[in-house]
């Protein structure tokens, strides 16, 4: 039995199916009832959601509540299994593709363990990721935004502080084309002033109009970012509504985000 089944969970905020409306037109991005699984264990349950052009939206839950296994899957890594359900960027179908593809497409994945690949420098780290085509920002500008990367260019990628590691993985996701940045987590384990030097970034990408998906324990601090805010709970949307409506329901933030 599903969590909704049994009419006990109860549902906040806008219409959490968030269908798309007939005669309109569609959305930026796009998932609709996506059922994905590690192995044999059910994780993404009838997940749905929109996120308009340009748009931050927060996407919050308790541990386990399927956060980062929706962002992988909208990423189209390989675990979790997408096996029901449609994944639209921009009118392109993300649910066909792979990692490589929708990569190629403009989606932008940086993950929990930042992934920062051992032997290569910052710089060849910054380099790696513009092998292939689309480009994105050019490294002086990736510099500019982190100063610290450009100090430490010619260092290992893997000896920096957890904070310029974190910065190297948003500066590597930049060095593509990107039309979807999903953030999983970029906050987690860093000290207090990182996080500020963290968010400061993450404000300016927001001011350029990047559309952006973050998944973030430190919910937040992650709803002042965004101006939309979705929560999940055992793998189902729960709340789909503006980021003001969750800081300003305590009961809610209980209930779903023990806030």
């Amino acid at each position: 039995m599903s969590p909704l089944d049994d009419g006990k969970q109860a549902t906040w905020g806008n219409d959490v199916s968030n269908p798309v409306q007939a005669g309109a037109a569609p959305a930026y991005f796009s998932a609709q009832n996506v059922h994905a699984y590690y192995g044999e264990s059910y994780i993404v349950q009838g997940v749905s959601f929109d996120v308009n052009e340009g748009e931050i939206v927060a996407l919050l839950g308790r541990n386990g509540a399927g956060k980062t296994s929706t962002l992988r899957a909208i990423a189209r890594v390989d675990a979790p299994q997408v096996q029901e359900g449609e994944i639209w960027l921009d009118g392109h179908p993300l649910h066909e593709m792979r990692a490589y593809q929708a990569s190629g497409l403009g989606v932008g994945l940086v993950p929990e363990d930042r992934r920062i690949i051992s032997g290569l420098t910052v710089e060849e780290n910054l380099q790696l990721a513009q092998i292939a085509p689309p480009k994105g920002w050019p490294l002086d500008k990736i510099y500019e935004l982190f100063p610290r990367l450009g100090e430490r260019r010619k260092q290992e990628g893997v000896t920096l502080s957890g904070g310029e590691q974190q910065m190297l993985a948003i500066g590597r996701t930049l060095a593509r084309d990107v039309k979807l940045l999903l953030l999983d987590e970029p906050y987690e384990g860093l000290a207090p002033v990182i996080v500020q030097e963290i968010e400061r970034t993450l404000e300016h990408i927001k001011s350029l109009g990047m559309t952006t998906i973050i998944v973030e324990q430190n919910a937040i601090a992650a709803l002042h970012l965004a101006s939309r805010a979705i929560i999940l709970d055992m793998g189902q949307v729960v709340f789909d509504g503006s980021s003001q409506e969750v800081l300003d329901n305590a009961e809610l933030r209980q209930e779903y985000l023990a806030l």
